[in-house]
């Protein structure tokens, strides 16, 4: 993939196709509408109750499009012009705070309790962790994809 030139403007993509709870995608959805993202990538339409309660509306006005896990590798193949980067928990991953994101950035998030599949990982331009301070392994994926969000929007979006 490509990093974009400077002028571009912000347009981050996340990819949550791999999340299987709905209390996490809506949550998602609602910090991705809060958080100014372009689109927000899950593996299907939830219309349940639950979705809409912590989604509080955002699925509105937050642009949503839809890839089954099983189209996954190949629709990642057809995100040309996108910087692709993986949140892991790898300790391989560059940290987080000294990343510099491309403004056509597409950020993937992995599955809960497995994250992301190797074959999936390869198709990557650059793989990021959260550093963290305490004893649990990891964040909620719907957690460490704002972190992430908000990383990006500081660098492309700041005054």
């Amino acid at each position: 993939m490509l990093d974009s030139p400077p002028g571009d403007l912000p347009c981050l993509t996340v990819c949550a196709t791999l999340l299987e709870k709905a209390a996490n995608q809506a949550s998602l959805c609602r910090s991705c509408e809060v958080l100014g993202v372009d689109r927000l990538v899950l593996p299907r339409v939830d219309e349940s109750w639950e979705f809409r309660k912590i989604a509080a509306s955002a699925q509105q006005w937050q642009r949503v499009e839809y890839c089954p896990p099983d189209q996954l590798l190949q629709w990642l193949v057809q995100q040309t012009g996108y910087r692709i980067v993986a949140l892991t928990v790898q300790a391989t991953a560059q940290p987080l705070t000294d990343y510099a994101f491309a403004a056509k950035t597409l950020l993937l998030l992995g599955r809960e309790l497995t994250g992301i599949p190797a074959n999936i990982l390869a198709l990557c331009d650059g793989a990021l962790t959260i550093p963290q301070y305490g004893r649990v392994e990891s964040l909620n994926v719907q957690t460490a994809g704002a972190i992430a969000i908000y990383e990006y929007n500081r660098q492309w979006r700041s005054p």
